[in-house]
């Protein structure tokens, strides 16, 4: 394991009353425990597929041949797919690039676009714009049923037909297998059409899915190791498989102490990474985090933030305004990096401190100084480190928080897997859809 992660300046024994109290995080502990002992039967018993995926690599060869398919002759491919059937590749594909300011351009192969949200305006401008004839649609949605998803692929099909392309040649399928008797409305709408599928693991939910081929798929796209990905997972689960103490255990911890954090008092948690390339992961834990712990009038509210540039919206407040919140400050070992900071400019500018710096100096001081400034208001605060970002290290870190969610949920009495509330709106919105409404 790489990822590093310390507690201290979360606590009430060092920053105050407002911390956490060793004896909420011992009672935590006590229920993560618990948790632990079913999440390993679970696992034992293969009643939770995903705790399975570390290991395998059984999927590979196909996720990788899917990709050199939508990659080959295109020079744009198209991912539709909502939630969980988008954040997680977005995520991974973030390490080689995408959505990066000034990498997006330079990243090797086609351009990679991700149409997570329904918007009839740039959904409909990218179809009027793309090359089609050089442009491949991954269609994702693990029920099949997904009516965002079902819409874009189907007016990307009109345009497809009206280009007089065929849909076989430019799109492929990612769902369950169909079950005798069951409904799969993206299986029905591309099978007849010749679209092949890959098949989504029926045990696994959407949001909990960036390390099978939902998230390996595009990561794979982008030339990125999804071998390595899978093998950093497997080290963030390894101390789980061991039998090691809730307390020696990051993901078992950080559950107690969010756990604990729940308990008394605390209403939000902020996580904050201070590196470009981990934006897109920091809206995949907001997914996992608020669908998988917000039921029964519990849970805490999951807030993104990105450093530095978050320090100059949202500092403020986290300092200075309600204390009802727990946050994590995830730095890299940026110490060093990127462009040199010219002595005579810096002194030109009236800041000689920093000639001879680099820009990752500037950027790791100031996780460093946001994360010590937090403490020091009395704002509890969590950091976790890791000495580089690649493959492996995101797949570690990508574990260890479902991990940290899967045992918060535990501990707090909650089903960390159902989603009932979404369900509720999906259908009432597809009833408006079918019946007819007043859009005013």
């Amino acid at each position: 394991m790489t990822l590093r992660q310390a507690i201290d300046t979360a606590m009430g024994a060092q920053i105050g009353g407002a911390g956490v109290p060793k004896t909420a995080l011992d009672a935590a502990l006590s229920a993560v425990e618990t948790g632990l002992g079913r999440l390993r039967e679970e696992a034992e018993t293969g009643v939770l597929p995903l705790l399975s995926l570390p290991e395998r690599t059984d999927d590979l060869g196909s996720t990788q041949a899917a990709a050199e398919r939508l990659g080959a002759g295109a020079t744009d491919v198209v991912f539709l797919g909502t939630g969980g059937s988008s954040l997680g590749g977005q995520a991974l594909a973030q390490l080689a690039g995408y959505m990066v300011p000034g990498l997006g351009r330079l990243a090797p192969g086609p351009r990679v676009h991700f149409f997570d949200n329904l918007d009839p305006y740039s959904y409909g401008r990218a179809l009027e714009l793309l090359p089609l004839e050089t442009t491949r649609f991954a269609a994702i949605s693990k029920s099949g049923g997904t009516g965002e998803t079902l819409m874009q692929t189907i007016a990307a099909l009109g345009a497809l037909r009206r280009a007089g392309l065929a849909p076989a040649d430019h799109v492929i399928g990612l769902s369950e297998p169909r079950r005798a008797g069951g409904r799969n409305a993206l299986r029905s709408l591309l099978e007849p059409d010749g679209v092949a599928f890959l098949d989504h693991d029926t045990g696994v939910g959407g949001r909990y899915s960036a390390l099978t081929n939902v998230g390996l798929l595009p990561a794979a796209l982008m030339g990125l190791d999804i071998r390595a990905i899978r093998e950093g997972a497997a080290g963030a689960l390894a101390p789980v498989m061991a039998g090691a103490s809730a307390a020696d255990i990051p993901a078992a911890l950080g559950a107690a102490l969010l756990t604990a954090a729940e308990l008394e008092g605390k209403n939000v948690a902020v996580t904050m990474a201070y590196c470009d390339r981990l934006e897109r992961f920091t809206r995949w834990w907001v997914q996992l985090w608020a669908e998988s712990l917000g039921k029964d009038g519990r849970g805490l509210q999951p807030v993104a933030a990105i450093g530095p540039v978050d320090q100059h919206s949202q500092l403020q407040l986290y300092l200075a305004g309600p204390n009802d919140k727990i946050f994590t400050v995830i730095t890299l070992e940026s110490a060093g990096e990127g462009p040199a900071i010219d002595e005579a400019l810096a002194e030109r500018a009236g800041e000689p401190g920093l000639g001879g710096r680099t820009i990752g100096d500037l950027v790791a001081a100031q996780g460093r100084a946001t994360a010590d400034t937090l403490a020091r208001n009395h704002r509890p605060t969590r950091r976790i480190h890791l000495p580089r970002l690649d493959e492996a290290a995101m797949g570690e870190l990508m574990m260890h928080f479902m991990l940290e969610t899967i045992l918060t949920g535990y501990a707090l009495g909650l089903d960390p897997f159902d989603q009932p509330a979404v369900e509720e709106g999906k259908i009432l919105a597809k009833t408006y859809l079918a019946q007819g409404f007043d859009p005013g």
